[in-house]
């Protein structure tokens, strides 16, 4: 039985990622996709007519090549009978109130990364999913693309022999302070957007024992967020990932496990898009060698994991975890960096 499922808004990455991804997988069905009403707008008043015809623009598109309908409202969208989950492509800072909403109109919630803005935030919608024996969701699609499967088989497998260090690098050139990603009342900050994703990975690698042991958080360009920061995470086995991380940065996405007897590297670690084959870097006493990974959909492997979760009660519990540990890492990073 397929899950109808609809998009809450008509955001750049829904259309650009998210409805290629869906149209593939066997478990859902697109129903539709929604603008909200003036009074569900949450930016400034006077804009809500210019941003609405974007919007309208935005849905009609999303009609045009995929079908299904436009919502006029948000809480339309939420509360109509034919809607069994909703994809949230909002800013972080919107994240909890309207995924709120959805799982108390009985609907799954597919939330896009971070979860929410706080620990705090993350543990009430869990305990309200957990309440209504409901599936959610954090977007963190690179965690589902193959190339992880394969670095943690390479740890594992022993020939870079005993893991030393792991180092992490995820940043982006400055997007201008229009974006949401530099609004500190959307839940902007480099920590919550992209240092999100080498903590994640972190936790991948590391395991249920990964704790955060130092951060660094830095201001700039007179905005009032985080910029661009930096930390160390580590197991009980004593390994250790040192992260970076920032969106006023060069361009980087990279992985880099130091063993004993040799090293593994490569790019687009946390961005490999459909299309990509991923090439990993080998360097041992033996030489260096190339090995080329054949391309994957990380989005459609989130989609599934999402499915998964609500089918199975025990594969729900356990991406429940998993956000709870991600929203507690970010937390201490956030407390123990320096002010």
């Amino acid at each position: 039985m397929t899950t109808r499922i609809a998009v809450l808004c008509p955001s750049e990455i829904a259309i650009r990622r998210f409805m290629p991804a869906i149209t593939l997988s066997e478990d859902f069905e697109y129903v539709g996709v929604g603008m909200a009403s003036r009074d569900e707008w949450t930016g400034d008043p006077a804009a809500y007519d210019a941003v609405h015809e974007g919007e309208i623009a935005k849905t009609a598109a999303f009609v045009e090549d995929y079908g299904g309908r436009v919502f006029e409202g948000y809480e339309t969208l939420i509360n109509a009978d034919d809607v069994d989950a909703v994809y949230l492509p909002l800013p972080p800072a919107l994240h909890h109130g309207w995924a709120t909403k959805v799982l108390n109109a009985g609907k799954h919630a597919l939330v896009e990364k971070p979860f929410t803005t706080s620990v705090e935030d993350t543990e009430d919608l869990l305990a309200l999913a957990k309440d209504k024996g409901l599936a959610v969701h954090e977007n963190y699609m690179f965690a589902f693309h193959s190339q992880i499967q394969f670095v943690k088989d390479t740890m594992e497998s022993g020939c870079l022999g005993e893991m030393r260090l792991i180092r992490l690098s995820f940043g982006f050139p400055f997007r201008g302070a229009n974006d949401f990603r530099y609004n500190k009342a959307l839940g902007g900050g480099a920590l919550l957007d992209c240092g999100g994703y080498p903590v994640k990975l972190a936790t991948l690698l590391l395991g249920p024992t990964a704790r955060v042991t130092d951060a660094n958080l830095q201001l700039g360009r007179d905005l009032d967020v985080d910029l661009y920061g930096s930390g160390t995470l580590v197991n009980d086995d004593g390994l250790t990932v040192q992260l970076a991380f920032g969106m006023d940065n060069a361009y980087r996405c990279d992985i880099d496990l130091w063993g004993s007897t040799g090293s593994m590297s490569s790019g687009r670690i946390l961005t490999a898009p459909v299309g990509y084959d991923p090439v990993f870097t080998f360097t041992t006493p033996e030489g260096v060698v190339d090995e080329t990974l054949p391309e994957d959909d990380s989005f459609l492997g989130s989609i599934n994991a999402f499915a998964k979760s609500i089918k199975d009660p025990s594969a729900a519990a356990k991406a429940m975890d998993a956000i709870a540990h991600q929203a507690t890492l970010v937390s201490v990073f956030q407390a123990v960096a320096p002010r």
